[in-house]
């Protein structure tokens, strides 16, 4: 039984490590990117600057990417007329199973194809579970990039406070839309 409670207290100091190590990346110049998109359009971060920019980094697998598929069209939906544009990170996975996902939620935000991992290997804050390959860290990932390019929200999602951390999104997104 001792061993029971051990395991659930390192696995929730796995959670703690997760939401102490997201906010390092605060602050600091966005990684550019150059990646195109599931119908084929180029995008880049620099070509982006002067818009609010929302990243999900993704991969079909990912359950917690699922989950939140909805929240981001949605999201796209109540901010695209506000200098907002919201993408999909899709993370080392064939273009075709990645379409297939594109159609099933019926996406109308980009879905990027970033096929080596070399951009979400650069959105993977320091130290973060290292038992992850670097590319997998931010999958589930949401961070909001300012329109000088400065990374102003970074949260990764995980089975705790899913919701709220998602209204923390919105809720920075207002804040920056209003200047503050």
């Amino acid at each position: 039984m001792k061993s029971f409670f051990a395991c659930l207290i390192f696995i929730f100091g796995m959670f703690d490590l997760f939401a102490q190590t997201d906010q390092s990346m605060i602050g600091t110049a966005a990684p550019s990117f150059e990646l195109q998109s599931v119908d084929g359009k180029s995008y880049s971060l620099d070509q982006l600057k002067g818009k609010l920019i929302v990243l999900h980094f993704a991969t079909t697998w990912c359950p917690f990417c699922n989950a939140e598929a909805p929240n981001l069209e949605q999201l796209y939906k109540d901010y695209r007329d506000k200098n907002v544009q919201v993408f999909m990170i899709d993370v080392k996975e064939d273009k075709g199973l990645v379409e297939k996902a594109f159609q099933k939620y019926g996406f109308s935000f980009p879905v990027l194809l970033d096929g080596t991992g070399s951009v979400s290997t650069k959105y993977a804050p320091a130290g973060v579970l290292p038992d992850l390959a670097r590319d997998e860290v931010p999958l589930a990932s949401n961070l909001i990039i300012d329109k000088e390019g400065k990374i102003r929200f970074y949260s990764l999602l995980n089975t705790t406070n899913f919701d709220a951390k998602l209204a923390k999104l919105k809720q920075k997104l207002d804040e920056l839309l209003a200047g503050n």
